[in-house]
C-alpha cells in the first residue's frame, strides 16, 4: 500500500478516463485493509480509489500511478472457496523517493490486490493490459479519441469511456491486423517481383543484341573492354531458367535441367582447369537464375543425369565424399603430371598454395593433391602446421637406376 498516494481526483493534463468499477476492496499483499466497497476508476495514467461519489466530485482519493505496475495477474478463488470474489494482483516496482504522502509509509509486500465484490468484468483485464501497454503517461496522447457516455450498474451517469481494443483480445486483434497488412505487403512485393522478372527477361534480350553488335565490332571498343562488357552481360543471368512447374514429370524436369547446367557451366569449368565443386556450382547457378532459385536436391538429381545423357560435363565423387562437376574429357593423369611438375618446381605445396596458384577453391586443390598422392607422384607431411605435399623422391631414384 505504500505505492498509493493521496491525490486530487481531478484528472491531470492529458489524462483520459478508461472505466469505472464499484464495490472494490484493496489488499496490501494478502492482508485485507479498511479500504472496501469503494469505487475504482482506471485512467490512462492512474488507478483511482475512493468512496462512491467522491471521485466525480473532485474529492481526495487514493492514487496509484500505472508506471509502478510491473505486471498483473488474475487470482481465481479455489474450488472450495465459496463466496470469495475474484481478485487482480498488481505486482509493483519499488516506491519512488519523492513519493507524495499516502495511506502507508511502509509495506511488507511488493504487490496489492483488487477484490471485486460484485464480480470481475473480463473487460477490466483487457483494458488494463492495453492501457499499460500504451504507456500514455510517457507522452502526450493523440487527439480525436472516440468517447461515449456510459452508465454503471445502477444507471448513474459516469465519466466518458474510451472505446479501445485492449488486453489479450486486443493483442490478438492487433496481431491479426498486422498479419493482414503483412500478407498485403507480401502480395504487393510478389507483384513487384513478377514485374522485375519480366523486366529482367527484357534486359537479357537487350544484352544479347548488344553482345551481337560487339561481336561485329561496331564502334570503337578495345578487346579488353569487349571481354569485360561481355562478362557484365553474362552476370545478368539465364533468360529462361528451367523450372519444375513447366514439366509434367520430375524425370523430364531433371533431364532438361541437366542440359541447361551443361550449357551454362561447360565454359566456366574449362576456364578453371576442368573441375568445379558442387557447392561452387550451386552458388554460380543460383546467381545466374536470379529469382528462380534451385534447391540443393534438384541440383544433385540433375547432376546425376549428366553422364547418362552424354553431356560434356559429368558428376564425380572423390574418395573423401567431395562431389564435383568436371569436363568429360578431363584426364587425371594430366592433372597428376602437372601437379608433380609444380611440386618439383616449388619443393612443396599445401592446398592453400595450390589454390592460390591455380585460382581454385582450397577444397578442390586438396582433392587434386590427394589424387596425385594416390597415383604415387607425391608424398605428404601431416604436421600441426598444415598438410604439406612433396615430390615422391623414391620414384626419381628408381627411374635413375
Amino acid at each position: 500500500m505504500n505505492r498509493f498516494e493521496f491525490a486530487d481526483s481531478r484528472f491531470v493534463s492529458n489524462e483520459v478516463y478508461i472505466r469505472c468499477d464499484a464495490a472494490v476492496r484493496l489488499y496490501d499483499g494478502d492482508t485485507k485493509t479498511n479500504f472496501e466497497n469503494g469505487e475504482l476508476i482506471l485512467t490512462s495514467h492512474r488507478i483511482l480509489w475512493g468512496k462512491p461519489g467522491d471521485i466525480p466530485r473532485g474529492n481526495t482519493c487514493l492514487s496509484l500511478s500505472l508506471r509502478h505496475i510491473v505486471f498483473f495477474e488474475e487470482e481465481n478463488p479455489g474450488p472450495f472457496s465459496f463466496g470469495r470474489s475474484k481478485k487482480i494482483v498488481l505486482h509493483l516496482s519499488e516506491p519512488v523517493i519523492d513519493k507524495m504522502p499516502g495511506p502507508a509509509d511502509n509495506s511488507l509486500y511488493n504487490y496489492v490486490k483488487l477484490s471485486f465484490k460484485e464480480g470481475l468484468d473480463s473487460n477490466f483485464i483487457t483494458q488494463l493490459s492495453d492501457t499499460i501497454m500504451r504507456r500514455m503517461w510517457e507522452f502526450t496522447p493523440a487527439t480525436g479519441l472516440i468517447m461515449s457516455n456510459v452508465n454503471d450498474n445502477q444507471g448513474n451517469a459516469k465519466l466518458p469511456h474510451i472505446k479501445t481494443r485492449t488486453g489479450i483480445i486486443g493483442i490478438e486483434r492487433s496481431l491479426q491486423e498486422k498479419q493482414k497488412e503483412t500478407d498485403k505487403s507480401i502480395s504487393l512485393a510478389f507483384q513487384d517481383l513478377t514485374k522485375l522478372m519480366d523486366m529482367a527477361k527484357d534486359m537479357v534480350a537487350i544484352s544479347k543484341t548488344i553482345s551481337a553488335k560487339i561481336r561485329e565490332r561496331q564502334g570503337d571498343i578495345t578487346e579488353d573492354e569487349t571481354v569485360r562488357f561481355k562478362a557484365y552481360l553474362m552476370s545478368l543471368g539465364i533468360d529462361d531458367p528451367v523450372t519444375r512447374d513447366a514439366y509434367k514429370s520430375s524425370n523430364e524436369y531433371f533431364v532438361q535441367l541437366a542440359k541447361q547446367l551443361a550449357c551454362i557451366l561447360e565454359e566456366p569449368i574449362k576456364e578453371i582447369g576442368g573441375m568445379m565443386t558442387l557447392t561452387d556450382v550451386y552458388c554460380r547457378v543460383n546467381r545466374a537464375r536470379g529469382l528462380e532459385l534451385l534447391s540443393p536436391e534438384d541440383l544433385l538429381h540433375a547432376s546425376r543425369q549428366l553422364a547418362p545423357l552424354g553431356l560434356p560435363i559429368v558428376l564425380r565423387s572423390f574418395d573423401s565424399g567431395v562431389m564435383v562437376l568436371q569436363i568429360r574429357s578431363h584426364n587425371d593423369n594430366a592433372v597428376v603430371d602437372r601437379i608433380r611438375e609444380l611440386l618439383k618446381e616449388k619443393g612443396s605445396m599445401t592446398a592453400e598454395d595450390l589454390a592460390q596458384s591455380d585460382g581454385i577453391s582450397i577444397l578442390l586443390a586438396r582433392e587434386q593433391l590427394l589424387v596425385t598422392e594416390k597415383h604415387g607422384k607425391a608424398c605428404r607431411d601431416d604436421s600441426i602446421e598444415a598438410l604439406r605435399f612433396y615430390p615422391n623422391l623414391f620414384l626419381e631414384e628408381i627411374s635413375s637406376e
